[in-house]
């Protein structure tokens, strides 16, 4: 590899650079090449089974690459579990799922990550909580058990707890999927706020209008890889209000 290829990398939030994966025969990931700058908003779409999901979670080293180089923050994802640990202190993730621990309440669900995995003291991991559920307008629900909310209110919550790592960049796994339609507003307004405020955030989604209103960049992964032709949203430069200038992957 050479210097200008390093170099570039540890410029970029995100880097894969030929990544492969296979499921025993089955390749699910053929060569995939993705770079995200810093504050960039990246959405990927295309039919179920097309390698969306393993993409961002390989990111996170929930799932590992067979072939290919992943740098995550100027960090490379290999078999060093301190990097992949440093990784994932940076990397905050929201799923299908809201994966919230339903015998804990909102706020210890909050406060659970910061106290263990960044020693914070226990008064500050709860300021800093009712500051994110705050932010996502769900504060009132703090002492409640996760039972106690609605499907749009609970992936609020995981957005939150996300959020109180202080991670660089957000990925999300359809997160509105498993939602019913009067819910999907309220988790895509959030998401929206957090790209209005520059968070780096690349997201796997079906919701059109939301990557019109915030994505930077469209890609369509078919079949395992990543397409290489654009398409024209609008011929309108302005993206909040017509979209983003090119739906593409380079």
């Amino acid at each position: 590899m050479s210097d200008h290829h390093i170099i570039d990398a540890k410029k970029m939030m995100i880097t894969l650079e030929d990544v492969n994966k296979w499921y025993g025969q089955f390749h699910v990931l053929k060569n995939i090449n993705l770079r995200v700058k810093p504050g960039e908003r990246i959405v990927l779409c295309g039919p179920s089974g097309s390698g969306k999901s393993t993409t961002i979670r390989c990111i996170n080293h929930l799932e590992e690459h067979q072939q290919g180089r992943i740098v995550v923050d100027g960090t490379e994802l290999n078999d060093d579990l301190r990097n992949i640990e440093r990784v994932r202190t940076e990397v905050g993730m929201v799923f299908q799922h809201f994966n919230l621990f339903p015998h804990l309440t909102v706020l210890q669900n909050c406060t659970l990550a910061p106290c263990w995995v960044r020693k914070m003291p226990k008064k500050e991991a709860e300021e800093l909580a009712m500051h994110y559920l705050k932010r996502v307008r769900i504060a009132e629900h703090a002492h409640k058990f996760p039972g106690q909310l609605s499907g749009g209110q609970q992936q609020r919550v995981a957005i939150a707890r996300s959020l109180c790592m202080k991670p660089k960049i957000m990925l999300f796994d359809e997160p509105t999927s498993a939602l019913d339609p009067e819910m999907v507003k309220e988790v895509l307004d959030t998401m929206i706020g957090l790209a209005e405020e520059g968070m780096t955030m690349l997201c796997v989604t079906h919701e059109m209008g939301f990557a019109r209103t915030v994505a930077d960049r469209v890609i369509l992964w078919i079949a395992g890889k990543s397409s290489k032709k654009r398409h024209r949203w609008s011929s309108s430069p302005h993206r909040n209000q017509q979209g983003p200038g090119s739906f593409y992957l380079r």
